[in-house]
């Protein structure tokens, strides 16, 4: 009877992964192993063939495990020397091993301080390990999906370390982005790892909040496309989801409202509205879903009114599968779906809440089998349709099939080579210069000559660290700025050096208590900086952040937002020390976070802001300061005076921001800004035509002309506004941009398409439609210093 079933559902040709029919209830369980010939073996079959055949011999618990994973629990199977163990697995997991997340560390979470990584070669002895077992061990056959974080490079050991993703967005190059997350993807899958929980395309509204360091910025246009450049360079340009060699699949997180949470705080409610949703937190997630293959989409930990996303069904269900047509996997974010019998409350019981979380659409829980092992009983128990777990097992092989996982399990060490290769650290250093955005440079005060001899002090908690960020590699080599300046400037100059202040008394991302240095301790070592850059002609000033003082705030006891943007402890007071002494006192900033800083906006002679600039900043940092390269990034997030403007973004709507007593709703620094080491010049925007019909594109011409004596970069920035509509629209809204390098006297006419999404909205029966009208076309070099001309847009 079972293979009259099998024959059945092959012959339909109407079976896919995202509708599954199954067997009768009453149909008794084959538990025998597949013949070696079983059609879901045969790689010339259709995707779809071969995941019915599979999942028509599958075993409930069999499907169950294929929609969990393992972390916190894999020493449970592992033995002597943390080495994987057969029989340990089989007895813990007699079923099957659906996902294996992050093999590269031993024990599950926690610093690699105290759990060390594996090696290289370790990783891959492991994975291969695994995958024997799977393949010759388990009843099917069926191979492990492995994943990893890979943010801005593989989390792992020996891998290369790029620019954090706040200072990614400051390149504004979607090319690079590519090209960087390319270099990521060789990295992780010759480690035998098929799948990324990368890119963030939160829109971050919100700069208490610690993970804005993780996102592309404040803006849905510029997020989105770096978004796209990120799943491309990772997946490939092949949308039909299948993966070429040295290609892993991306995983787009946390859908959505995650990036402005109540408070600034992480997984905090998140009461936003749906027109806001639409308008600035869905389009990353729809322009990556819809222009790319893109395999995965994590949902988020927050709750939009009232209910938490990985409940979610409209939001899951109606948008991403239905508006979106995403034919992928749904994945949980880590003990998100626990959380919402623990956390949020809408569960009595860890049962009902993986009951919750199938029927809005969630197919996998990560990271281990805690809430969806339960799903075995609700089952039997006729609680939740076997369609229902089918549907999730379904996608979740899809991912094994198309990855060739069931041709291709094991890695090679030998295919390791392109680990952190020439190649990659010299992009590492590229990304990190180009990521840098100029502030503030009164009277040419950089870059800095070595004409003559001369002192310079190099001075703060930042000057011999290099910063990484969260969700960091151990890459084999770091550079930090005091020796990338030392590198740079050889015998040419004097180089003194001290601390300054302690920030915090640890550093390390994983540690749950943060302890602020002694304030006492700290007022010494101002002291003997002040006596160390007495004679110095120049001070570098390095201060910000530690991987400690912003960061992803995953529990009670690990906090990492903030109530404050000031700098955080005698930082400040360093800053008063060093400009007393009356040198030129240069100003850089190493941070994860926007921090503000007017007094040392007002008096600093310039000013750097360098993010986490990876592996290589050191040397790109000592390149920017000695004009060897010429920084060019601008800002993704408006910089804040203080936290009582929040919040403080370039879009606002008209009625916002009237003013304050005695304050100003000027900021800092506004979205998209960044100077030069050269002058450019732009003209007024010249339209292609002054009018269109309703769903026709324009073009956006701009002049750009490189006044000053040295190469440089310049981002041309195009900002729409409708000047009248149906509901209330921005004052303006980036649309379209581009960066450029120009030499010495040259001018280039920049060219940008304004193309029919352009001018959509939701209008006030909450339908995307074009109102015809009058639009603002805004042009410039930020945000605030734009010109403009009108198109109509006629029916």
């Amino acid at each position: 009877m079972r293979k009259a079933w099998i024959a059945l559902l092959l012959a339909s040709g109407a079976v896919t992964p995202a509708v599954v029919a199954s067997p009768p209830a009453a149909m008794e369980e084959d538990t025998r192993r597949p013949p070696a010939d079983a059609p879901y073996r045969n790689a010339r079959l259709p995707l779809e063939t071969r995941v019915a055949d599979l999942l028509a011999r599958m075993t409930l618990e069999e499907k169950i495990a294929q929609i969990t994973s393992v972390w916190d629990t894999k020493v449970e199977i592992q033995g002597a020397q943390d080495r994987f163990d057969p029989a340990r697995a089989t007895a813990k997991h007699p079923h099957g091993i659906g996902q294996l997340a992050r093999p590269s560390d031993r024990k599950g979470p926690g610093s690699p301080r105290v759990n060390p990584p594996r090696s290289i070669a370790e990783s891959i002895a492991y994975v291969n390990a695994v995958q024997k077992w799977a393949v010759e061990d388990t009843r099917l056959g069926i191979p492990v999906l492995f994943h990893e974080e890979a943010l801005h490079g593989l989390a792992a050991q020996d891998a290369t370390s790029y620019p954090q993703a706040i200072g990614l967005a400051s390149t504004w190059d979607p090319d690079l982005v590519r090209e960087i997350n390319a270099a990521v993807a060789r990295e992780v899958r010759a480690r035998g790892v098929h799948l990324v929980l990368s890119p963030v395309v939160d829109v971050a509204r919100d700069p208490r909040w610690g993970r804005i360091e993780e996102t592309f910025g404040e803006d849905p246009h510029l997020v989105s496309e770096m978004g796209v450049a990120a799943v491309e360079g990772l997946q490939g340009l092949n949308r039909a989801r299948t993966l070429a060699p040295g290609k892993v699949f991306a995983t787009l997180k946390h859908m959505t409202g995650h990036g402005q949470p109540e408070s600034g705080t992480n997984i905090g409610p998140a009461p936003i509205a749906q027109r806001t949703l639409r308008e600035i937190f869905f389009p990353p997630f729809e322009a990556v879903v819809t222009r790319t293959g893109v395999e995965a989409v994590m949902a988020s930990y927050n709750e939009i009114d009232g209910v938490p996303s990985h409940a979610n069904k409209w939001l899951l269900g109606d948008v991403l599968r239905g508006e979106w047509k995403f034919p992928g996997a749904v994945v949980s974010d880590y003990y998100a779906i626990e959380q919402m019998a623990g956390l949020h409350h809408i569960a009595g019981s860890n049962a009902e809440a993986a009951k919750r979380a199938l029927a809005a659409g969630v197919d996998s829980e990560l990271p281990n089998a805690t809430a969806y092992t339960t799903l075995i009983d609700l089952v039997r128990k006729g609680e939740v349709s076997q369609s229902a777990i089918d549907t999730a097992a379904a996608r979740m092989l899809s991912i094994k099939f198309r990855a060739g996982l069931f041709e291709t399990p094991y890695a090679k060490l030998a295919d390791t080579k392109v680990n952190h290769s020439p190649e990659s650290v010299a992009l590492a250093r590229k990304a990190a210069a180009k990521s840098f955005v100029l502030l503030k440079n009164e009277g040419g005060a950089l870059p800095l000559s070595l004409d003559r001899q001369q002192t310079i002090a190099v001075i703060g908690p930042n000057a011999d660290v290099a910063r990484l960020g969260g969700y960091y590699g151990i890459p084999p080599e770091t550079v930090t700025p005091l020796q990338g300046i030392r590198a740079l400037v050889g015998d040419k100059a004097t180089i003194v050096h001290a601390q300054g202040v302690k920030i915090t008394e640890g550093d390390d991302w994983w540690e749950d208590e943060v302890k602020l240095a002694d304030p006492a301790q700290n007022r010494q070592r101002i002291a003997q900086a002040v006596e160390a850059a007495r004679g110095a002609d120049t001070i570098l000033l390095f201060i910000g952040d530690t991987e400690q003082t912003s960061r992803e705030a995953w529990a009670d006891a690990h906090l990492g937002d903030r109530a404050s943007l000031d700098l955080v402890g005698e930082q400040l007071e360093l800053f008063d020390a060093m400009k007393a002494l009356g040198k030129k006192l240069v100003v850089v900033l190493v941070n994860g976070r926007p921090p503000s800083y007017p007094k040392i906006a007002a008096e600093a002679d310039a000013i750097l802001e360098t993010w986490y600039g990876g592996e290589q900043q050191g040397h790109a940092i000592a390149d920017a300061l000695f004009g060897r390269v010429n920084p060019g990034g601008k800002l993704p997030v408006t910089v804040a005076r203080h936290v009582g403007q929040l919040p403080m973004t370039y879009n606002v709507k008209p009625s916002a921001q009237r003013g304050y007593l005695f304050d100003t709703t000027a900021p800092l620094y506004p979205f998209g800004y960044g100077l030069s080491y050269t002058r450019f010049t732009l003209s007024a925007p010249r339209l292609s035509t002054p009018s269109i019909n309703a769903g026709d594109s324009v073009d956006v011409l701009v002049d750009v002309t490189n006044s000053g004596a040295r190469e440089g970069d310049e981002v041309v920035q195009l900002y729409l506004r409708d000047k009248v509509a149906s509901v209330t629209r921005p004052v303006k809204e980036l649309k379209a941009f581009r960066r450029v390098t120009l030499k010495p006297g040259e001018t280039r006419t920049v060219k940008l398409t304004l193309g029919p999404h352009a001018f959509r909205m939701w209008n006030i029966d909450m339908q995307r439609v074009i109102e015809p009208g009058e639009f603002d076309i805004m042009t410039g070099a930020d945000s605030a210093t734009l010109q403009t001309v009108t198109l109509k847009v006629t029916p």
